[in-house]
C-alpha cells in the first residue's frame, strides 16, 4: 500500500497540524501539545464535553469537537490511547464551571486512562463523569453488554449529549441524555479487508481474498465468523438481524440509522446497503425517522462497514434534531 506520508513517526501530528491549518477559526490545542485539541467555541456555565482515543479513525475522536457537539479531544497515537496528562490539560481548559462529562469508548486502554484523568482533575476541584460507550452487540453477548466495543454508534451519544450541552443543561442532565442515548444505540460491523498502520508499513491482520469478516473491529479485533464474500442484500440481511433481536428493536418503534465507512469503502455502495436496511425496517414497520451515510468510525484503509439503529423517543427525537458544526461534519436543525 501506497501512502501519502513523510516520515512514518510523524504521521498523527502532521495531520493534526494541517487539521489546525485547515480550521484555525473552530479548532486549536492546549499547553503547547497538538494533541490536546479543543474548541474555539465557547459558552460560559456550559457543562464541557471531552473524548480521546486513538488516532487511525477520522472523524473519530477529534472530528466530533465543535460547536454543539463536543469541546475537546485527548489524542493518541495510531490505534493508542493518548495519556493521563492530555485527558487533564483538555479538561482543565474545557470546565467553564458546569463540570465535564468523559465519553469514549469502551476500550481497556481508554478506560484506564480517563479513570487517571478524573482523579487528577478532581483534586483541582472539577466534577468529572464518565461514560464508556459500548454498542459492538457482536462483540461480546447480552448478558455481557458491559465488554462490548464502542465504536461507529458512539457518534448518538456525542451527539445527544453535545445537543443537551449546548442547551446549557446540568452535568446530571446531560450525563443522563448520553447515558440513555448510549442504552438505546446498536451497532454490528464487518470487514473486507485489513489495515495498515503507516508505522508499522503491513497490515495489522490477514483476511483472504473472497472472504468477510463478520463483527470485526475498528483495530482488526477478531469477528464472530470468517465466511465467503456474499451479496450485499445478504450481507445487510445478516448484519441488521442480530442489531434487531438485541434491544429488541420492534415494529411501531422508532429509529435513525447510520450506515458506516471504515474508510476504503465507496460512499456508492454504503447506499447500496442503506438501500436494504431501509427495505428491511419498512417490512418488520420501524419507522425511520432520519439516516446518516459516510465515514463516522473508520479504521484507516480498511474496506468494509457498520450498521447502526439508534431507537428514538420525543426527548432523543429534540436534542438529535439540533444543529452542529465541525471541521469535519455539520448539521442544520432537522
Amino acid at each position: 500500500m501506497q501512502r501519502l506520508v513523510n516520515d512514518p513517526k510523524n504521521y498523527v501530528d502532521e495531520m493534526l497540524e494541517g487539521l489546525y491549518a485547515a480550521a484555525p477559526d473552530k479548532v486549536t490545542f492546549v499547553n503547547g501539545d497538538k494533541r490536546c485539541l479543543v474548541s474555539k467555541y465557547k459558552k460560559k456555565g456550559k457543562v464541557g464535553l471531552a473524548t480521546g482515543g486513538g488516532s487511525g479513525h477520522l472523524p473519530l475522536f477529534l472530528g466530533y469537537v465543535g460547536k454543539g457537539m463536543l469541546d475537546g479531544c485527548s489524542v493518541g497515537g495510531v490505534f493508542q490511547s493518548p495519556s493521563p496528562d492530555q485527558m487533564m490539560n483538555v479538561t482543565r481548559e474545557i470546565n467553564q464551571g458546569a463540570g465535564v462529562l468523559y465519553i469514549y469508548g469502551n476500550y481497556g486502554g481508554d478506560i484506564m486512562n480517563f479513570d487517571m484523568a478524573k482523579d487528577m482533575a478532581e483534586m483541582e476541584d472539577i466534577e468529572v463523569r464518565q461514560l464508556a460507550a459500548g454498542d459492538d452487540v457482536l462483540s461480546a453477548p447480552k448478558d455481557n453488554a458491559g465488554k462490548r466495543r464502542g465504536v461507529a454508534g458512539i457518534f448518538y451519544v456525542f451527539k445527544i449529549a453535545g445537543a443537551a450541552a449546548e442547551s446549557m443543561l446540568s452535568l446530571d442532565e446531560v450525563e443522563r441524555l448520553a447515558k440513555k442515548a448510549a442504552a438505546n444505540v446498536r451497532t454490528c460491523g464487518m470487514a473486507l479487508s485489513p489495515c495498515i498502520i503507516p508505522e508499522k508499513g503491513k497490515a495489522n491482520f490477514s483476511l483472504p481474498d473472497g472472504k468477510m469478516e463478520i463483527g470485526m473491529g475498528i483495530h482488526g479485533e477478531p469477528g464472530i465468523k470468517l465466511e465467503d464474500l456474499k451479496p450485499c442484500d445478504e450481507i445487510v440481511e445478516q448484519m441488521v438481524e442480530p442489531i434487531l433481536a438485541d434491544l429488541p428493536y420492534v415494529k411501531g418503534d422508532e429509529v435513525s440509522v447510520l450506515v458506516n465507512g471504515l474508510g476504503a469503502t465507496p460512499r456508492e455502495e454504503l447506499y447500496i446497503v442503506y438501500r436494504k436496511v431501509d427495505q428491511i425496517l419498512k417490512a418488520k414497520g420501524i419507522k425511520i425517522f432520519n439516516v446518516y451515510v459516510g465515514e463516522f468510525a473508520t479504521s484507516m484503509d480498511m474496506a468494509g462497514m457498520s450498521i447502526s439503529l439508534l431507537k428514538l423517543d420525543d426527548e432523543l427525537k429534540k436534542y438529535l434534531k439540533m444543529p452542529f458544526e465541525t471541521p469535519f461534519l455539520s448539521q442544520n436543525q432537522l
